[in-house]
């Protein structure tokens, strides 16, 4: 990172006790900059030195603008409701994703706060749709089209850390400069939100199948190229950069399309389990996913239980959406490396995870009658709407 004025830095990560997070962390303080780790838990890592960990809540003004004390530069990657039950959340979600980020815009401008970057998402544009090779020029999915109040609301804040470009600062101190980081999926070793509920399901025999398109094909990012990318955004806000990216969005992620389920093959496979071979229909498993949701919506202030899938999870793991890195490439020098999954299956190994031998056991048998009695209620539900919708459609 660039040293406006010849000033050590001091850098502020909300988030910063998630993987993500704490990962960007870990790579700054090994560019003589002192940072700052603020979030409601602390990481399960030990800090290294140069990194100190304050704990608070963006959603609170008041701790906001005690951590930005001091504070040369803000990364914004704090969020709630990406997955599971928790996208289901909808006030907290609400809470998080645009009063905390509210919060850090005007903690920013009252601290004198020079340089925000947000960490965003695919979703912003994508609710459903098939995308190929799309970039930033692309509209924001209009907000009552997100199949679920997680991308509605990073739509909202990112809107917002966009608009706030260019804002005067207080007390004379200049403007506040923003740009906003869309990424795709995460993946790496150590990943906490995804790749456990994953490996969870395999281990567990919950996964017996795939669905969608084999053709459809979804990015991914390593967290080492992520953190690339952020480290990249800090300076092209900066005066060395001639404050390139001020008011800029950028898709991230490694650049390589493929299909969701192939991308996680090596996973399944390297544990030691069999890839399945079955393969259902989209809509299927969409309508699944709905049903699940309205159990947990009608059930979950009593049993706040794992939904197997969402429906948003649906979408962004068997609809085709995948965009151009040329942006970033140009105009902030992203150039991701390659990386695979090698790593994650011994990260995984290493914690006990992996095919045990075992018999068939009666556990087993009843899980799997109980899968298969869910499942053929689940397709005698749809088929009557999946006919209905076939003699609605246009006749040549």
């Amino acid at each position: 990172m660039d040293k406006e004025n010849c000033i050590k830095e001091t850098v502020l990560i909300t988030g910063g006790g998630g993987y993500f997070g704490f990962r960007l962390g870990c790579a700054l303080s090994k560019k003589d900059v002192d940072v700052i780790l603020f979030d409601v838990s602390a990481p399960i890592q030990q800090i290294p030195t140069g990194v100190r960990f304050m704990q608070g809540d963006v959603r609170v003004t008041s701790e906001v603008e005690e951590a930005l004390r001091g504070v040369t530069f803000v990364f914004h990657i704090a969020s709630y409701g990406m997955s599971g039950r928790e996208q289901l959340n909808r006030k907290r979600i609400e809470d998080v994703n645009v009063k905390g980020t509210e919060n850090v815009i005007q903690a920013c401008l009252k601290m004198g706060v020079s340089r925000l970057v947000y960490t965003s998402t695919y979703n912003v544009v994508f609710g459903g749709q098939v995308i190929e090779n799309g970039d930033e020029s692309l509209p924001y999915l209009p907000l009552h089209l997100h199949p679920d109040h997680y991308s509605r609301t990073k739509a909202l804040a990112e809107m917002k850390v966009l608009e706030a470009n260019g804002m005067q600062l207080g007390k004379g101190q200049g403007v506040l400069r923003t740009c906003a980081l869309r990424p795709a999926g995460i993946y790496g070793p150590g990943e906490q939100r995804h790749l456990p509920r994953i490996v969870s399901y395999i281990e567990r025999g919950w996964f017996r199948f795939v669905y969608g398109d084999p053709g459809s094909r979804v990015d991914f990012v390593h967290v080492d190229n992520l953190v690339q990318a952020h480290v990249l955004a800090a300076e092209a806000l900066g005066t060395s950069k001639d404050h390139q990216a001020a008011g800029q969005a950028y898709f991230i992620s490694d650049g390589r399309p493929v299909n969701n389920f192939d991308f996680f093959r090596p996973l399944v496979e390297g544990l030691g389990y069999t890839f399945p071979s079955l393969r259902l229909p989209l809509s299927l498993i969409y309508f699944f996913a709905f049903l699940t949701e309205m159990v947990h919506f009608i059930v979950g202030r009593l049993y706040n239980f794992q939904p197997l899938l969402t429906r948003t999870e649906v979408y962004k793991t068997g609809v085709t959406h995948y965009f151009s890195l040329e942006k970033a490439k140009r105009e902030l020098g992203y150039e991701p490396q390659r990386y695979n999954l090698d790593e994650v299956v011994e990260w995984f190994k290493s914690h006990g995870h992996g095919q045990k031998m075992t018999g068939y056991t009666a556990k087993c048998f009843f899980r799997d009658a109980a899968l298969i009695l869910l499942f053929a209620v689940v397709v005698l539900s749809w088929f009557p709407s999946a006919v209905r919708a076939s003699n609605r459609m246009p006749r040549y």
